[in-house]
């Protein structure tokens, strides 16, 4: 395994080296990026305390992804897993911290199951997405409940300045067939809309391998459908005063692996719905209501018997940003109730969470610093205080070092509450506490980043056998407060524009660990890493891009383990006129056979070729 990581690593230590400033005054300057997540306001990501990623619109054009999961699992700090092909099952873990203990958000509204806990990312549609924002570590200070790893907010698609419309198509290997169509823009009377819808649809392969036993096993085709829909109206009302909507909607049906007698089939929608106003109540102070809706439905149909698990979400959030000069008093109310309703008995339920935050970001000559607090009323697991600090200095325009500490909750799902026979209505929320420091570099040229946390997380809520409490009920074990964990690691990040390169690279150091019984957290790497390479030659640009790993184990026991892999992309783009282009992507060059979860199948070798006109 460590000759499979050594040689990426090299590289990355290669393009480190490469990095002078006798280059820098060779490239082109990249425009500063603005990050909102960070600090629920825009900021220039350079100036924010929080170790943070943007991907730009173009970015995920460029990358030829066709999902975000595999978009995501190249970027720093994250990890993925899957139980077969795009459409199944994923998680995604941010810094070492599981699926239900990073918090998503789709145009400002949180979404995600409230009974497994996390979001449903087989349920998100890419097609939809214009941008996102990954925000690494505690948050809950500002976002409250399950922000421990970090936060991940997902825009759709919007309508800029000038009208357009924009249209794809695509084709690729297990039949894979792709279209979407979208109108963008705006009147002379301040009002601007975009309409976007796709379609996506594949044959898979089948999820699992006969070593996933004959109940799980079957040799059959896992295909799925995916149909998607998102659209916004907003309206300038005065020169100070916005009116809007934001909606989304998914529908994917999907074929799962139950055993070889059935056609396990599943259904999983998604609906995303604000409606918000914002605007000045004076020169220095900003304003914004928003009320949403979200509705997570998964609906299955197996040989073991049909089950349906739906969470809505509905809630407003009022937000105040008061700037003192270039620094920001902000104040937050917001109320979210979570509504589930299932086919299980005892399961179904509804709690309502009432939020108070305050925060304030300074900036003043070469110090940056930001203080927040929060409080999270809840109707179910009752009163949880957050709060976070951190302090970063510009040694001179380009380069900071900071540091910081922040605490964070996850709340219990409802799964860990109530589900019969494992479930424990007594189990408290997670609590964690995370400390770092980093070291950032950012000329708008090479951008490099050093981050080593240490997140300390007790309380965890693990499956434990025998259950402490309960015994005549709970006789196969529960969900309990049991185990601590540390997620401890460093990452490095870089990227550089060398005249027609571009180069970037990541490596993460990572050791999540479960301390009461001394086991690595499954499904986690010690080591893993990415590279990327784009290279311009006229109008044509072709990009490589890799990613490695180190071991991993299946199971919290550790018995199970999952070979370190790593595998290699290709990707080509050529604008066949002003408003047409071409993409070509190769994935998984040398077809390496790897698994992201035991007896489970990931694809091999395969191709996407797409078609675009007036893509932005």
């Amino acid at each position: 395994m460590m000759n499979q990581f050594s040689k990426p690593l090299s590289l990355a230590f290669a393009v480190a080296s490469c990095f002078s400033t006798s280059v820098f005054a060779q490239s082109n300057e990249l425009q500063p990026q603005v990050i909102i997540t960070a600090g629920r306001q825009p900021q220039v990501a350079k100036d924010v305390l929080a170790d943070n990623v943007v991907i730009s619109s173009e970015q995920i054009l460029r990358s030829g992804a066709t999902s975000i999961v595999d978009l995501l699992a190249q970027q720093r700090g994250i990890e993925i897993s899957r139980t077969g092909g795009a459409g199944s099952v994923s998680s995604v873990f941010i810094r070492g911290a599981a699926n239900s203990q990073s918090v998503v958000f789709v145009d400002g509204v949180r979404i995600g199951s409230s009974t497994t806990g996390g979001a449903t990312w087989s349920s998100i549609p890419l097609s939809q997405i214009e941008r996102i924002e990954i925000v690494y570590g505690p948050l809950s200070s500002l976002y409250g409940a399950d922000a421990i790893g970090g936060v991940i907010q997902l825009f759709t698609k919007k309508s800029g300045a000038q009208s357009r419309t924009s249209l794809s198509a695509g084709i690729g290997s297990h039949h894979l067939r792709k279209v979407e169509i979208g109108i963008f823009g705006s009147s002379a009377s301040n009002f601007q809309y975009s309409l976007n819808t796709a379609k996506e649809s594949s044959d898979g392969f089948s999820a699992s391998k006969p070593g996933a036993g004959a109940f799980t096993y079957n040799a059959d085709n896992d295909g799925y459908t995916q149909k998607s829909f998102n659209g916004n109206l907003a309206w300038k009302l005065t020169p100070e005063l916005t009116a809007g909507v934001n909606f989304v909607q998914s529908t994917l049906d999907v074929n799962f692996d139950a055993g070889p007698s059935y056609n396990d089939r599943g259904q999983q929608k998604f609906d995303n719905v604000a409606t918000f106003v914002k605007g000045k109540l004076a020169s220095n102070w900003n304003s914004s209501l928003q009320f949403s809706r979200n509705t997570d439905r998964v609906y299955t149909d197996a040989s073991y018997g049909k089950g349906q698990a739906d969470t809505a979400q509905r809630g407003w959030t009022w937000q105040n940003d008061v700037n003192f000069g270039r620094d920001v008093l902000q104040i937050v109310v917001e109320d979210r109730e979570e509504d589930v309703r299932t086919n299980t008995v005892g399961l179904n339920g509804k709690r309502d969470t009432q939020s108070y935050a305050l925060g304030y970001t300074l900036k003043q000559d070469g110090h940056l610093a930001s203080i927040s607090a929060r409080l999270d009323d809840s109707s179910q697991y009752g009163r949880h205080s957050t709060g976070g600090i951190a302090y970063g200095y510009k040694l001179n325009d380009a380069l900071r070092v900071n540091a910081s500490y922040g605490t964070s909750f996850r709340a219990p799902t409802f799964n860990e509450l109530y589900y019969p026979g494992f479930g424990v209505a007594s189990n408290r929320p997670e609590l964690g506490k995370n400390k770092e420091v980093g070291v950032y570099y950012d000329d708008n040229v090479l951008q490099f980043s050093a981050v080593y946390y240490q997140n300390k997380i007790t309380d965890l809520l693990v499956s434990t056998n025998p259950c402490p409490v309960e015994v005549s009920t709970h006789r196969y074990g529960c969900a309990f407060n049991v185990n601590k964990a540390t997620l401890s690691g460093l990452t490095l990040g870089a990227s550089v524009r060398l005249g027609t390169w571009d180069l970037r690279s990541s490596v993460d150091i990572q050791d999540p660990q479960d301390d009461t019984t001394g086991k690595r957290l499954a499904r986690r790497a010690k080591r893993h890493a990415s590279f990327g390479m784009d290279y311009r030659f006229a109008d044509l640009t072709l990009g490589l891009e890799s990613l490695v790993s180190g071991e991993r184990f299946d199971d919290a026991a550790n018995r199970n383990r999952l070979a370190g892999y790593g595998i290699l992309n290709f990707i080509a783009k050529y604008p066949l006129s002003a408003d047409w282009s071409l993409l070509a992507r190769w994935n998984n060059l040398t077809n390496k056979d790897y698994e992201l979860a035991r007896n489970y199948r990931t694809p091999g070798s395969n191709f996407f070729l797409g078609l675009s006109y007036g893509a932005k």
